[in-house]
């Protein structure tokens, strides 16, 4: 696969159902990394990786388009890794295509890590599932992680203004990951 002439950023969408808040979120994250980095981004729910997923054992064992975005996903210079979260964890097939990957495939990666609840009960999941997994591979998660609960949509878009404060604040953090001169005049102005 070859590298885009921008910096990628990827986002992944752990939700297998569309349309989704947790994709609403990845998309308005890579909206705003947009916003403020001269990049290119790309957007994967897991239903995109298709039915071969779930038998899958290795990623050899996926069909070659899920392989295509699996490997997209891995040559990304960014990631946004979102996912619903039930019963205070992450869904189990979003879990079964990260166990797929090599445990190096994201070290030094930065990642923006996100989920999405029916309240604020959830909140902490981000912390307590999320981090820890993305630490495993040695990713460089940002400092700000972002839970959207029910209450921050309206008709499906993430509208809550103390989510989308905090998600800003969060994208800026991938400013220390990328040279100066990728700063969008509008991102270098503040």
């Amino acid at each position: 696969m070859t590298k885009p002439s921008k910096p990628l950023v990827v986002g992944l969408s752990g939700n297998i159902t569309t349309p989704s808040k947790t994709r609403a979120l990845v998309a308005t994250t890579l909206n705003l990394v947009a916003d403020r980095l001269d990049i290119e981004t790309d957007l994967f729910e897991i239903n995109d990786f298709g039915p071969s997923l779930g038998p899958a054992r290795r990623l050899d064992d996926l069909a070659p388009e899920a392989r295509a975005k699996v490997a997209r996903l891995l040559s990304a210079d960014a990631l946004v890794i979102a996912t619903p979260i039930y019963k205070a964890s992450y869904p189990g097939l979003f879990k079964h295509l990260i166990d797929l990957l090599d445990p190096t495939a994201l070290t030094g990666r930065p990642v923006l890590l996100a989920a999405t609840g029916g309240g604020e009960k959830h909140a902490l999941a981000v912390e307590h599932q999320l981090r820890p997994l993305l630490a495993f591979f040695e990713a460089q998660s940002l400092g700000t992680a972002v839970h959207a609960s029910d209450k921050d949509f309206t008709d499906g878009a993430l509208t809550g203004p103390a989510t989308l404060d905090r998600l800003a604040r969060a994208v800026t953090q991938f400013d220390a990951f990328f040279p100066a001169h990728l700063r969008l005049a509008r991102a270098a102005a503040e």
